[in-house]
């Protein structure tokens, strides 16, 4: 498919496909699967579908965009986009049970009606990813934008436009790895290598056994002509990046996502701001050079 469902792919534009909605309007979607991605079932997805055609039709993402879940009566939250722009008739968000609103959200069966405000935020540079090498690095639960980002260099219709692309993936257990599918289907093709890892080696896993960052310099991606995108929990974040400096990324070719306290979404109500920046009107995704003029606030 070509990408023509995503609005842009240029990093600084918030690309909201909803032009002439109210941005504080949710629109209406109903629940067509749950499914639980690990075995403690803390983390499930939710595949969703527009109630109105003409929603639907208006919906434009990019890999790394964001939207607004609410319950009704409940509330709301943020939460990244998981599935890509090149899978058609829903939208997936990956949702791990933390509080009020992702309690809620767990309790939700096929039918169940909720709401949706977005797409809202910028998203990964996919333009400039061509004709470079793309490595992918991701820890726990972050992976959820990074399934969409490789589904999408994969699936979008222009895999040769893309180089090497390498995604390093790990996870306290091998039930704490989420989209397990997936992850067979990356192995089994011949045009993406996937790396996982498990903090500690557990009975019948054959595969990396480490933290993802000395998994990294063991893989070692190429710097040259290169970008990467690492997502993960900060201190998985904090002793990555100075392996990709290592091996010798720099901080501008180097992005993460970040969702740093975001609530309205829209730059309204001021909770996200990072020093000049509001992490969900500039971000949420930010190179790291981006990040090291910031207040180290995030």
């Amino acid at each position: 498919m070509s990408r023509q469902r995503g609005a842009t792919t240029d990093h600084h534009t918030c690309t909201c496909g909803r032009q002439g909605v109210n941005p504080y309007l949710p629109l209406s979607v109903v629940v067509q699967r749950v499914v639980d991605e690990v075995d403690d079932r803390t983390i499930k997805s939710f595949d969703l579908a527009f109630v109105r055609p003409e929603d639907a039709a208006r919906f434009r993402y990019t890999p790394g965009q964001f939207c607004e879940l609410s319950v009704f009566g409940e509330g709301e939250a943020p939460f990244g986009i998981a599935s890509s722009p090149t899978e058609e008739g829903f939208v997936r968000f990956t949702v791990k049970k933390a509080g009020v609103v992702t309690s809620r959200l767990h309790s939700l069966t096929e039918g169940d009606v909720i709401g949706l405000r977005g797409p809202l935020g910028n998203a990964f540079p996919i333009d400039r990813m061509r004709g470079k090498d793309i490595a992918v690095i991701g820890g726990g639960f972050a992976f959820t934008t990074l399934r969409s980002l490789i589904v999408y260099l994969l699936e979008g219709g222009e895999r040769d436009a893309f180089g090497k692309i390498t995604v390093i993936y790990g996870a306290r257990t091998p039930g704490l790895l989420m989209y397990k599918e997936d992850l067979a289907a990356w192995e089994a093709r011949d045009d993406i290598a996937v790396w996982q890892t498990i903090d500690v080696a557990a009975p019948g896993w054959t595969r990396r056994v480490g933290f993802v960052p000395p998994v990294v310099e063991e893989v070692a991606p190429a710097a040259a002509n290169a970008v990467a995108v690492i997502c993960g929990p900060p201190v998985m974040i904090r002793f990555t990046l100075p392996t990709m400096i290592k091996l010798g990324f720099g901080k501008e070719q180097i992005y993460t996502s970040l969702e740093n306290r975001m609530k309205c979404g829209i730059g309204k109500c001021g909770r996200c701001n990072v020093g000049p920046k509001y992490v969900c009107l500039d971000g949420p995704v930010f190179s790291m050079a981006e990040l090291d003029a910031l207040p180290a606030e995030y």
